[in-house]
């Protein structure tokens, strides 16, 4: 390693040294002795005093490559714990504007889970002063934040584990590592009455039809499916809301079976291939999964949880590795061959599963038939493989799809009477086309003619590159008006291009007040078979709404689960876990101009040598009704030192009553506790059911201008039990 001469700039020093650093480890092999020499030699060097080491992860939560590191970081963590002398800090240096918003990045720090603290560098100084130049990069400091490493991109998660566990090691053999912990506080939404955590897709299954294409199956109920991506499940439901099937649980996991024993992570893109089969874009699963309505079964087609980085693929099933697949749509093609047909209505039909491969860049495709495809390629069934996209992070139109480039692709929809599929190019902000005759890749709107230039983004209606996006991931194609509707995501508007002209325009909805709609990062969209209702998964609200195409007007999708749950957002988990509630209601009153509730549980041990284990995390977390409630804190940890007890003040929302006198979901206190009863440690999970009741007769007014309401319950944990007691 070489010093810093006298006006060299720090990072170009760094980024030398630590180049250099990984020449030696990569001529060193194998050799992990040899390996560990050279970091601790580096170390050497670079030593000052302190207390801990640092990561510095220089991410935007638009990058997929950025989103690729968090696993590693999280390993990273279960590896090195705080207590050991690691802490990692996320520098959120943005690239769109809409990512510079400290609400949005709160809402994508819970949705990828992120749980380490993160810095909002809104106008990029961190980044500019240490000269980052790339995203993610991942800035590794001693002690005193004396820079010691620089990694750029990803997949280098071996590198980082040897660089922070020689760094961790040599400042613990100084004594120059403390241990401590950090009062972290993680940021939470409460549950909302959709029961729904950042829905990212949705898909009808039934095709919007024209002329002779159109059925005569009018009376038959259409089903739509929705990826619940924060709750890492897949919702059947019907044009009403009524939820007719459940599928995985609100746990991440990777599993095949039934539809209780599935499991996905954050599953995105959803497909129907006819009624009875659906599917999936299982996106931090990196696999392709199949539902079959039917037979009520999950199983996977293709990946196996890895991530991979083959970008021609040509394998089957789980032995094809896949990365991030981000939306899918099934094709009908006839081979295309040669062969003349007198009556082409005779011709079978075979199935493509389309895949925007956002990971690398690139559309991949699924045979489920054997297929004769572009330039007289024979795939066999089952082959999955990358079909256009070299997989350069690029916005190149070519002939030729192979030469063609994406940019993190996102969305998919299928115009069948053209034989085009169209595609939402999220880091480009642009919408393009692929020809599924001859794979001929172009531009539709959005973007800049230069490929190279992934910042042509804005807020612009026009025609093709004048018109301005940022960061789409959603779009749908509807043939009875010739559009394509698309989620302009990052703009929090839906908008829709003209395919004759390629002029794009904003849509506008109102409520039923009349006000316009203002959607919070919407991400997916699909149309019913009329073609009048778009149905759009409105992310960052939770929430599913439907706009009438004809009229202009939009209202909510209010989901209704035919099995009753007493609180859905925990899933079908707590049914066989504790559940606590008190012996009457929580008592509100309904016409109150402002209302309060006070809520203090106290805890108490029966056993005199029960108690909570010092140092062990005591976790809650709070689940409210419906997104009108609030609460200033929705998760944290219990402070053992000040005391045994949690005090919450929660805010109703002002003269909002249900019509039936309760609310139609309870007030829900999930505790995650560490106790200690003599010399045996254990767990102790819970959650506590509130019910609310609204009843002006019971508090004695028919209506007041605040309402201020108190409950106070005693906790009695023990190892064999745990019970709740109203005061």
């Amino acid at each position: 390693m070489s010093s810093s001469p006298e006006g060299q700039d720090m990072m170009e020093v760094l980024a030398c040294n630590s180049n250099q650093l990984a020449d030696d480890l990569l001529s060193a092999g194998s050799n992990a002795g040899k390996r560990q020499k050279l970091v601790l030699d580096y170390l050497k060097v670079a030593d000052r005093d302190g207390k801990s080491v640092v990561v510095l992860d220089f991410f935007t939560y638009c990058c997929i490559n950025c989103m690729h590191i968090l696993p590693n970081l999280k390993r990273l963590e279960h590896l090195y714990p705080i207590e050991e002398g690691l802490v990692v800090i996320g520098v959120h240096s943005a690239k769109f504007k809409n990512e510079k918003d400290s609400n949005n990045i709160r809402a994508a720090v819970e949705r990828y889970e992120i749980s380490h603290p993160v810095v909002n560098d809104n106008v990029s100084a961190m980044w500019r002063k240490l000269r980052v130049q790339c995203w993610p990069t991942l800035m590794i400091l001693g002690p005193r934040a004396n820079p010691l490493f620089v990694i750029m991109g990803e997949g280098n998660f071996e590198d980082l584990k040897l660089y922070v566990g020689s760094a961790i090691r040599f400042y613990k053999e100084k004594g120059e590592i403390q241990r401590h912990s950090l009062p972290l506080n993680l940021s939470g939404t409460g549950t909302i009455a959709s029961n729904m955590k950042y829905p990212g897709k949705i898909a009808c299954a039934v095709p919007t039809a024209i002329g002779s294409d159109v059925k005569d199956d009018s009376n038959e109920e259409p089903l739509f499916a929705v990826s619940d991506s924060g709750n890492h499940r897949i919702l059947i439901i019907d044009s009403a809301g009524t939820v007719l099937h459940k599928i995985g649980g609100k746990q991440s996991g990777f599993l095949d079976g039934n539809f209780s024993k599935a499991r996905f992570n954050a599953p995105q893109g959803v497909a129907f291939q006819g009624p009875d089969v659906l599917f999936v874009a299982d996106n931090e699963n990196h696999a392709i999964r199949r539902i079959d309505l039917k037979s009520h079964l999950v199983s996977t087609v293709a990946g196996n949880g890895t991530q991979g980085n083959d970008r021609t693929g040509g394998k089957t099933g789980r032995d094809q590795l896949l990365s991030s697949p981000w939306d899918v749509a099934v094709y009908s093609t006839r081979d295309l061959d040669m062969s003349f047909h007198a009556d082409e209505t005779t011709v079978p039909s075979k199935d493509v599963l389309l895949i925007a491969m956002a990971g690398i860049h690139q559309i991949w495709a699924i045979f489920l038939e054997d297929t004769i495809w572009w330039k007289f390629k024979k795939y066999n069934a089952g082959s999955c493989c990358a079909i256009a996209g070299s997989g350069h992070e690029q916005n190149r139109n070519t002939s030729y799809p192979h030469s063609a480039a994406f940019a993190q692709p996102s969305g998919l929809a299928i115009n069948r009477v053209a034989k085009e599929v169209y595609l939402a190019d999220s880091e480009s902000s642009a919408i393009r086309k692929i020809s599924l005759a001859d794979g001929k890749v172009m531009a539709v709107a959005g973007g800049d003619r230069n490929p190279l230039d992934l910042f042509a983004f804005g807020d612009l209606d026009g025609k093709q590159y004048a018109a301005k996006f940022q960061h789409p991931l959603g779009v749908a194609y509807n043939p009875k008006d010739s559009c394509i509707y698309f989620a302009d995501t990052y703009n929090h508007k839906i908008k829709k291009i003209d395919v004759t002209t390629n002029c794009a325009t904003t849509c506008e909805f109102r409520e039923a007040n009349g006000s316009i709609r203002r959607f919070n990062e919407p991400a997916g969209l699909c149309l019913d078979r009329s073609g009048q209702l778009l149905y759009i998964a409105d992310t960052n609200n939770h929430e599913l709404l439907v706009a009438n195409l004809t009229d202009g007007s939009i209202r909510p999708l209010k989901l209704n689960f035919r099995v009753p749950e007493e609180l859905d957002s925990v899933g079908e988990d707590r049914r066989s876990g504790i559940s606590l509630k008190p012996t009457r209601p929580i008592k509100m009153h309904p016409d109150a101009g402002q209302s309060t509730l006070r809520l203090a549980f106290n805890m108490v041990f029966p056993g005199q040598t029960t108690k909570l284990t010092e140092g062990a995390p005591q976790q809650w977390s709070l689940e409210l009704p419906s997104t009108e409630w609030s609460c200033e804190l929705t998760k944290g940890t219990i402070d053992t030192a000040s005391g045994q007890s949690l005090q919450l003040l929660i805010i109703p929302p002002a003269n909002d009553a249900p019509l039936n006198g309760n609310d139609p979901s309870p007030i829900a206190l999930n505790f995650k506790l560490n106790l200690c009863e003599g010399d045996v440690c254990f767990p102790k999970e819970f959650t506590v059911l509130l019910e609310v009741q609204y009843s002006a007769n019971e508090v004695g007014h028919s209506k007041v201008e605040r309402y201020d309401a108190q409950e106070t319950y005693e906790l009695q944990l023990s190892r064999a039990n745990v019970s709740l007691h109203q005061q």
